[in-house]
């Protein structure tokens, strides 16, 4: 009576294992196939579209920002300082 029970388990594990070999297989052959580099160049390539999205996103918020606080000084009638220059982070001519 625990022979069919047990026999069942065990065709359903061999079942199981044969399945996730077949699956790890098809698995490594397309990987094989796929060269590392390329896959590499592609996600550098997202991640430098995703850095310059994000770049453009945050240069466009601090515009915007530094409109609502002009248009605020503005009505108040605060002077807006005038945009400052950055600083080439050295003091010789050139």
């Amino acid at each position: 009576m625990v022979l069919p029970g047990l026999l069942s388990k065990a065709a359903t594990t061999v079942v199981t294992g044969a399945v996730g070999v077949a699956a790890y297989e098809v698995l490594r052959r397309a990987a094989a196939k796929v060269p590392a580099r390329d896959i590499a160049v592609t996600a550098a390539e997202w991640g430098l579209r995703g850095v310059r999205t994000a770049e453009t996103r945050a240069e466009s918020a601090r515009l915007t920002i530094a409109d609502v606080v002009a248009e605020a000084r503005e009505r108040i009638g605060e002077e807006a300082p005038p945009p400052s220059v950055a600083s080439g982070g050295h003091d010789h001519d050139h």
